[in-house]
């Protein structure tokens, strides 16, 4: 079981402002825990939707915190104003690279289009040996079972190997899914091997 204490861990969500309370109060669970574990959220620093709540609720509980978001969100005023600790970039790309470096696992909560492509990306560089740690994908109320049918139908029509199933993991409650980082082994540094191995 590994001990989070000190680390930092990022997260994927929505940013639509119109997003259901009941993923909102999910959300808040999960930064109740983030405060309790003293774990710094790195986060896309957005002051609306999932990205909002759970900034500001690290932050109203004395939590650590760090937003990436690139100058041209920025200047449409979309940061949170109450995160001290931002980094601002120039892309979408740099973005990614930025919430991933350093952090000792990812946790993809409910979200839209942006959401789902930042989660396959960090999918595939962990297939790549390029990103090694946890990936956690909250599946609250079945939100991602259509996404998690398609990442089964590339394994079941051999796009994917049978152990690529373990390059992310599952949980259905927000508040578990950094119990989920500690007890899942980071990802063996062959993996590149392993992805291109042809049987």
């Amino acid at each position: 079981m590994k001990n989070l204490k000190g680390s930092r861990i990022a997260v994927y969500c929505a940013s639509s402002a119109k997003t259901n309370q009941r993923y909102i109060d999910q959300a808040e669970k999960l930064a109740v825990e983030f405060v309790r574990k003293e774990v710094k959220l790195v986060f896309g620093g957005g002051k609306t939707g999932l990205m909002g709540h759970i900034a500001s609720k690290v932050i109203q509980n004395g939590g650590q915190i760090q937003g990436v978001m690139p100058y041209f969100l920025k200047n449409i005023e979309l940061s949170h104003p109450l995160v001290d600790d931002f980094i601002f970039v120039e892309t979408m790309s740099e973005r990614k690279q930025l919430l991933l470096k350093n952090t000792e696992g990812l946790i993809a909560l409910p979200g839209g289009c942006g959401t789902l492509e930042e989660l396959l990306e960090a999918i595939t560089l962990k297939r790549l040996g390029q990103y090694l740690k946890p990936i956690i994908i909250v599946n609250q109320y079945g939100f991602y079972d259509p996404q998690l049918e398609m990442l089964e139908k590339m394994i079941q029509e051999n796009f994917m190997r049978p152990e690529h199933r373990s390059l992310w993991t599952v949980v259905s409650n927000a508040k578990d899914a950094l119990q989920a980082i500690e007890s899942t082994e980071d990802w063996p540094s062959d993996a590149l091997f392993n992805a291109t191995y042809k049987n």
